[in-house]
């Protein structure tokens, strides 16, 4: 496990505002939804949690009524994803997915177009946007590119390995997110938006429930925007033990295994066993609580740094740039 593709380019909140903006939305509560700032959104260079996007969205679905963010020909109603959702969990397998969502998003809107084709041994699923020129950022086609990617991905239990995601756009200032969120051969301003894989998938079975769905919802979009780890059962339970601490001094391995009712040694051998280590469970926990702090303004970096379990403030502020790019003062100015 690493922490690369474990934050987003703050590039998507800003078009995200800017697309509230031009509605005559006021985007402060938004902004404050994802312990987000104006100053911050000003850095390009900027990077985000995929909890701080997560929270931003569901903050403008909310306000705005619209899954589209007014970057579409038509509103999308805020709960037409959930209705094609609670109807997908009932397909049989990959394939039934992907006709069922292009059928039905193909009826209850004009303003995109899906299709699914099979040729030899590669499935294509194509978008066009019936106003693209309403979607000035590209946010929309990424997003929902990523959505029809990641959502039946997650239905079947498994990655969906891409041959290839075409845009009908020139190659974007933000084309080097896209090997982030799509590691695979990239294609500019073709004919359609869309993207490629093989063809044998479609014939996995859907394995989660109705049960399963419901907290999946209640979590979206936050498991879209985060790297598609399906994470094994030992890894999954330790990040949820630990996401919930706010105070890592001192935080040993021996105490999460005393919550999970094992041993520490047994712990450690299970994680060893699915590839992963305790402490690079707890760095990622460790990030995601720094960037919520740093939000904070009275909140000085070096007690930061102390609450994550760093005994010098250098050591965090190296970490704290392997994962983001930037330093915690420089993230916090």
């Amino acid at each position: 496990m690493s922490f690369e593709n474990q934050t987003i380019s703050v590039h998507y909140a800003r078009a995200l505002v800017a697309a509230a903006r031009r509605r005559g939305f006021d985007p402060a509560p938004l902004l404050q939804a994802a312990s987000l700032n104006q100053t911050l959104l000003e850095r390009p260079e900027m990077r985000i949690t995929p909890e701080q996007l997560a929270r931003l969205m569901q903050a403008a679905w909310q306000m705005e009524d619209d899954e589209f963010l007014g970057m579409a020909a038509t509103s999308c109603r805020h709960g037409i994803f959930t209705l094609m959702a609670k109807q997908a969990i009932h397909c049989g397998n990959l394939r039934g997915v992907y006709r069922h969502l292009c059928r039905f998003y193909n009826l209850i809107t004009d303003a995109i177009r899906l299709e699914l084709e099979v040729e030899g041994d590669q499935a294509r699923l194509s978008m066009q946007l019936a106003a693209p020129e309403q979607d000035t950022e590209h946010m929309l086609v990424d997003f929902l590119l990523l959505l029809w990617h990641r959502f039946p991905a997650w239905l079947i239990g498994k990655r969906i390995p891409l041959a290839r995601v075409q845009f009908s756009f020139p190659r974007p200032a933000h084309a080097k997110e896209y090997q982030l969120l799509f590691p695979c051969r990239l294609a500019f301003d073709e004919a359609e938006n869309g993207f490629s894989f093989p063809a044998e998938m479609l014939s996995l079975p859907v394995v989660q429930t109705a049960t399963s769905l419901r907290a999946h919802l209640t979590r979206a979009p936050l498991d879209w925007f985060k790297k598609q780890h399906y994470y094994p059962t030992y890894t999954r339970r330790v990040l949820d033990a630990l996401l919930p601490d706010t105070e890592f001094v001192n935080l040993q391995i021996e105490a999460v295994a005393e919550k999970l009712a094992m041993t520490s040694r047994t712990l450690r051998r299970k994680l060893t066993e699915e590839g992963n280590s305790f402490q690079e469970i707890k760095n990622i926990a460790r990030r995601d609580t720094a960037i919520h702090l740093l939000s904070q303004r009275h909140i000085p970096v070096s007690v930061i740094a102390q609450r994550l379990g760093y005994t010098e403030t250098a050591s965090f502020s190296r970490a704290f740039r392997e994962w983001t790019g930037v330093t915690p003062l420089r993230y916090k100015a």
